[in-house]
């Protein structure tokens, strides 16, 4: 379990396919402090860490996660959100993330506005995912607030900090980003549609 507080932004080294899989080999500030079997967010991808060697460390990602998610797209020098798994006696910062994306969406509108930015997406909706209005949404394996929730649109604020701390500040129009709609929301969905 996550909580969408990211802890430092990764970088791909190197990439390799054993039959459809990719082992991506990356750095980050932590490597240090991982250990083989851990589970690690990537972009809100729950990935587990199989191979540690100096500063790098390796994951391997199935086809079903290249097909749904936007880890696919990652190539060498690619920047990507990292979390580590809460541990049972932290802090929830941000809200229940479980590392399983459900689909992904795309950039539409980036504002700058007075030191902060504002952030369109939208997302193909089949009626499964839904936001709400000051709900959570998590993005990138970011936790954040909604707002001008729509059908299949909404928009996020993002602080300075989380813009220069995340690779928020990497995102243009058009990208392609995860996401992990609220679980609350989703069982509460699930509950009404049965």
């Amino acid at each position: 379990m996550f909580t969408g507080i990211i802890e430092a932004i990764g970088e791909v080294k190197e990439l390799s396919s054993q039959g459809t899989n990719i082992t991506f080999t990356l750095t980050c500030p932590f490597t240090n402090e991982l250990k083989i079997d851990q589970s690690l967010s990537h972009n809100g991808v729950c990935l587990t860490v199989i191979a540690i060697d100096g500063e790098q460390y390796s994951v391997t990602a199935i086809d079903e996660t290249l097909k749904k998610t936007n880890l696919g797209a990652l190539q060498i020098g690619s920047k990507v959100n990292l979390e580590r798994c809460m541990p049972a006696n932290g802090r929830f910062d941000g809200h229940i993330v479980q590392g399983h994306v459900d689909q992904t969406g795309i950039v539409t509108n980036i504002i700058e506005q007075n030191g902060s930015w504002l952030y369109d997406f939208e997302y193909s909706s089949d009626g499964q995912n839904v936001t709400v209005e000051k709900g959570s949404i998590c993005i990138n394996g970011t936790s954040l607030t909604v707002f001008n929730s729509g059908i299949n649109t909404f928009r996020v604020a993002i602080i300075p900090y989380t813009y220069e701390h995340t690779i928020f500040h990497t995102l243009q129009v058009g990208d392609v980003v995860n996401l992990e709609f609220d679980i609350v929301g989703k069982y509460i969905k699930k509950m009404i549609n049965i």
